[in-house]
């Protein structure tokens, strides 16, 4: 029996990823709630019908969001690769938490967290933490910042809490990924001890005004949180001249690397974030270019001992029965979890250097090629520098028209396209994200051929709207009164 199920699910999943499925759910929130809220059972129902029933109800409100053509957040596109790694990790059923509980599981981070490191090339004997996404990658991150910035002060964090210790300074653009924002929250921090540095035209720290704010705050301890591929524009810290600050001022950097440190694994593309190993710790997506499933980030701290001592648990029942033995749960907050390595290892396997570099660079040559040619289109404005896959257009007003809005939901209704607009620096734009492994530079061409189009149309329909009002109103205006 147990196979059935397995063999079911495995097949309705294959079905799932090999057919066609829109893009766009197909059910709202009403509809999928009557398919859920069917009522819990008192006796359990067969497996088999069970799974086919999750499918069915499921279904309508899938997004295809690993489709090429979902370019709305930036996300990745699930490779079948990972995806099948990831199918044994929940086969297995590891809890990966301790050693002792699951050695391949265990393993298979230490080495897959050392491959990452090299392939970024960030300080060799960094630590690798497998957590659930970049924001919980954060946390153990800013974690250990806080750890390891308090305890230059002479504060046993562990031993007084935040009550005995004093403010920490914590340095960040007002443009930062609002994930940092909440991370900060988490740690206990609150708006007394975040400094919002002003943000330059692409989202990135206005070094001015950080090195002006650092210089106000005496001998606080400090952290600095500095972006590596700016969410809407793509951009990049300096990261050099951030460094030589915070070496001045005793200060730890922390950089989110949600999607852009990835560009560490490309030799054409590793310069836009030169300068960026000379940080203290680093947080990075595996489900956005490294196309693994959720859920995947990587926590990667410098100091090793440091970020141990943020995190570890140690109770009475976890013992090592040797000193060399990683245990995963010694860099992040979880000691059950799933396996997540298992389909890391698998992905920079079938990836391998080659690979994911020449995939990264297909992707931001797409962005380029997108970007280049709808800025020879009149009306139509690019928003950011197209440094990386992030392109954020802008649009002439229309008159009574959201422009931005209106070619998102026509370029929607084709079926071939997820897009979807965003507010950024007073203005709503439309941002696209390329990340999708299966995204070419001919998918680029296509959108940005039908985005034009749309436009064009949109325009000139307005205008022969106008143009009618115009006739309506001078008839009018000529024709005698009776």
């Amino acid at each position: 029996m147990k196979e059935a199920e397995l063999e079911l699910a495995a097949k309705l999943a294959i079905r799932s990823r090999c057919e066609l499925r829109p893009l766009h759910s197909t059910a709202g929130y009403a509809e999928l709630r009557e398919n859920f809220a069917i009522g819990l059972p008192v006796k359990g129902r067969d497996s088999l019908e069970v799974i086919r029933n999750l499918v069915e109800a499921a279904t309508p409100g899938l997004s295809g969001s690993t489709d090429p053509g979902f370019l709305a957040w930036v996300i990745g596109g699930s490779s079948p690769t990972g995806v099948a790694a990831d199918w044994l990790a929940s086969a297995w059923g590891q809890n990966a938490g301790m050693f002792l509980t699951a050695p391949a599981a265990a393993v298979a981070e230490e080495v897959a967290g050392e491959w990452l490191v090299d392939l970024m090339q960030l300080p060799h004997g960094s630590s690798v933490g497998f957590s659930t996404g970049a924001t919980m990658a954060a946390f153990s991150c800013l974690a250990s910042a806080r750890l390891g910035v308090l305890a230059r002060k002479g504060v046993d964090l562990e031993e007084c809490g935040l009550a005995g210790a004093p403010p920490v300074a914590i340095y960040i653009a007002e443009d930062a990924h609002v994930s940092n924002y909440s991370v900060l929250r988490y740690l206990g921090f609150g708006n007394r001890q975040i400094r919002r540095i002003p943000s330059l035209e692409q989202g990135t720290f206005d070094l001015a005004a950080l090195e002006a704010a650092m210089a106000e705050d005496g001998d606080a301890p400090r952290i600095v949180i500095a972006q590596a591929g700016h969410i809407m524009s793509g951009a990049f810290d300096d990261f050099t001249e951030i460094a030589r600050l915070c070496r001045e001022h005793d200060t730890w950097l922390h950089v989110d690397g949600a999607f852009g440190l990835w560009c560490r694994a490309s030799p054409r593309l590793r310069h836009l974030a030169k300068g960026v190993d000379l940080a203290d710790s680093w947080s990075v997506d595996g489900h956005k270019w490294l196309q693994v499933p959720y859920d995947s980030g990587f926590a990667i701290v410098k100091d090793r001992t440091v970020h141990r001592a943020a995190m570890r648990m140690t109770a009475g029942y976890i013992e090592r029965e040797a000193a060399n033995e990683p245990d995963p749960s010694d860099y992040v907050p979880e000691l059950s979890r799933r396996a997540r390595g298992f389909a890391a290892w698998a992905m920079l396997q079938h990836l391998g250097r080659r690979g994911l570099a020449e995939m990264i660079e297909r992707h931001c040559r797409a962005a380029h090629s997108i970007a280049a040619a709808l800025a020879k289109v009149d009306g139509i404005e690019m928003r950011n520098d197209v440094v990386l896959n992030q392109i954020a257009l802008g649009f002439e007003p229309l008159p009574g028209m959201d422009a931005p809005e209106a070619v998102a939901n026509r370029l929607n209704a084709t079926g071939r396209y997820f897009l979807r607009t965003a507010n950024w620096r007073g203005e709503k734009v439309l941002r696209i994200s390329v990340i999708s492994d299966r995204v070419d530079e001919q998918l680029g061409a296509r959108l940005a051929h039908d985005l034009a189009s749309v436009w064009r149309e949109l325009r000139a329909s307005l205008s022969e709207t106008n143009e009618t009002r115009f006739r309506f109103a001078r008839h009018m205006a000529d024709t005698p009164l009776s």
